[in-house]
């Protein structure tokens, strides 16, 4: 599997990921977006929302949307990614209706990447954790946006007649935290997981009372490893890679 069917990094040239809160993407896959950037390919993120339903209930709701997308793009600076586009669907309410498709389609086709990463829309019933229903709903509706929303001329016309965008085909879907057996490829992350620890101790308010996070993420990721026949000592992310060109 840790040669899977992904396209070259270096046949890259853009990369989109999709995640339904802050920190989803560092939590998951800030790994691979390093070593993406690393191959020279300019990565956006795309959140769904800004994780307000957390923290003290005491605090208005637009305060701590503002501090996550602060820490969200200070985690983004650390991997390389400085173009972020906040959707500001509410946290804990996402559905993959016309009203999220069309707001991720108007992104990919500003945008326009060439890959797309996010969240597999199937339950991970091993580690349900991932599988909070924000995530699989921001999973589905981008799955929908890249086919066929983005493509489509005839899709959320007013994109085209009103804002000038252009349909685009993307050429590759990346599915993260999907049931493992679905997951075709794989990432060594080894030598940039210093990269993701950085990018999760910029989300304070979420990351700073986790105690023993390092060592849950080492474990983590070495069992992905070595599920996906890397060298023992080794630590990556894997996917699930579909071919939407």
């Amino acid at each position: 599997m840790a040669h899977g069917p992904a396209l070259d990094d270096h046949d890259i040239t853009r990369a989109l990921v999709v995640a339904a809160h802050p920190d989803d993407v560092d939590f998951g896959a800030a790994g691979t977006v390093a070593a993406w950037i690393k191959a020279g390919v300019d990565v956006a993120y795309c959140l769904c929302t800004s994780g307000e339903a957390t923290g003290d209930l005491a605090t208005p709701r637009a305060d701590i949307a503002d501090l996550r997308e602060q820490e969200q793009r200070a985690a983004a600076e650390i991997v390389g990614v400085t173009n972020l586009y906040f959707l500001r669907h509410p946290d804990g309410r996402v559905v993959p209706g016309l009203a999220l498709r069309r707001d991720i389609t108007r992104v990919i086709r500003t945008f326009r990447p060439d890959r797309v990463l996010t969240w597999s829309p199937e339950i991970n019933w091993d580690h349900i954790v991932t599988s909070h229903p924000d995530h699989r709903a921001a999973g589905e509706a981008t799955l929908a946006a890249v086919y066929p929303d983005a493509r489509n001329p005839h899709a959320y016309p007013e994109l085209l007649t009103q804002e000038g965008l252009q349909p685009w085909t993307v050429r590759e879907l990346w599915l993260a935290d999907g049931p493992r057996q679905r997951r075709n490829h794989a990432v060594d992350i080894t030598d940039l997981m210093p990269l993701k620890l950085a990018a999760l101790r910029a989300h304070q308010s979420q990351t700073g009372g986790m105690a023993g996070l390092e060592e849950q993420l080492r474990g983590e990721f070495a069992n992905q490893a070595n599920y996906a026949g890397l060298p023992v000592g080794r630590l990556a992310e894997t996917f699930q890679v579909v071919n939407t060109a």
